[in-house]
């Protein structure tokens, strides 16, 4: 049996116990905190009701119901837990608001976009020091090897090994490191990087490998900053047709890429998409189709393909 005394106890019980297992749980504590928050503004005591978690979701802000469903998906978990040890807590039905999580069509960059966005770093200021390097540096690198923004940003120097030719992912989502070999060009790139970076620092052994001036490791706020700076710079911002560009749809662009350049060097995809699974950091094949999306250049594939199979079962048929 519990005595908790209010709803703080109980969510710090519930976190307590999940990061022993393992979890971090960095944005599911915090809103768990603010829902604590809540209940006692509300002066909710006593276990969790359903009334008092309808009312937190519908608390959210975020519009078209999406806010409130994720809410009631991190309570779910937490209410689960409070019922062992309480029975009368009420747990949130699923999907009573909907969905929790909708893919947001992805921005598929083309070449001549991933030219003019790895140019405009320059005009990042101040342009004489190392910020626009870093950016120019940060962005290359998720085009080319698909990591995942985070991933990057909280590489070490020491996770980066250019006599290999490869970079070892740590902190990885669902903690599953990895090995990334990276192309040569890659490679020399990032030794470039280094180079400039020494020569602005002075540091040759730093706390991240992407720095700023004052040789802290970008933040991922910092980055997605930096990035909407040069998204308003080439007037992305306010796009015509399609959604505005992201920095994670560089990860995309990334699998969309790796499957033209299969088809147009004659490769099984099939055999080849476990492959790529494997080196996106994902747990199942079924994750990496997440990623693929329609662009014209796949679709004009997939249509001739289809056309060439339709052909030939004509020609099988008597």
């Amino acid at each position: 049996m519990t005595n908790w005394s209010s709803m703080h106890e109980r969510v710090a019980a519930y976190l307590r116990t999940r990061r022993a297992l393992g979890f971090t749980l960095t944005i599911e504590g915090q809103q768990l905190e603010r829902f604590a928050h809540f209940a006692e503004q509300r002066a909710h005591q006593g276990p969790l009701t359903l009334a008092l978690a309808v009312d937190w979701a519908n608390a959210s802000l975020t519009p078209e119901g999406l806010g409130p469903a994720r809410r009631l998906e991190t309570l779910r978990p937490f209410a689960k837990y409070c019922q062992l040890f309480e029975p009368q807590t009420e747990i949130p039905p699923a999907r009573l608001f909907g969905p929790a999580h909708r893919r947001l069509p992805p921005h598929i960059y083309s070449s001549q976009e991933l030219k003019q966005l790895l140019a405009a770093t320059a005009a990042l200021s101040p342009t004489e020091e190392l910020r626009p390097v870093t950016m120019h540096t940060l962005l290359g690198s998720l085009a080319v090897t698909g990591l995942r923004p985070g991933e990057a940003l909280r590489l070490q120097d020491g996770d980066v090994n250019l006599e290999r030719g490869v970079v070892e992912v740590r902190k990885s989502k669902f903690r599953k490191p990895r090995l990334v070999p990276l192309h040569a060009s890659t490679t020399a790139a990032l030794a470039e990087y280094l180079s400039v970076r020494q020569r602005c620092l002075g540091l040759t052994q730093a706390s991240g490998f992407f720095l700023f001036d004052n040789a802290r490791p970008i933040t991922g706020d910092q980055a997605r900053h930096a990035f909407q700076r040069i998204r308003q710079q080439l007037g992305w911002d306010k796009p015509e047709t399609g959604c505005v560009p992201r920095l994670y749809d560089l990860r995309h662009t990334f699998a969309c890429q790796c499957l033209l350049r299969w088809y147009a060097e004659g490769v099984n995809v099939h055999q080849m998409l476990p492959q790529l699974s494997t080196y996106m950091g994902h747990c199942k094949v079924s994750d990496t189709y997440w990623y693929l999306t329609g662009i014209p250049a796949l679709m004009a594939i997939a249509a001739e393909r289809f056309e060439l199979a339709a052909a030939t079962t004509e020609e099988d048929q008597p």
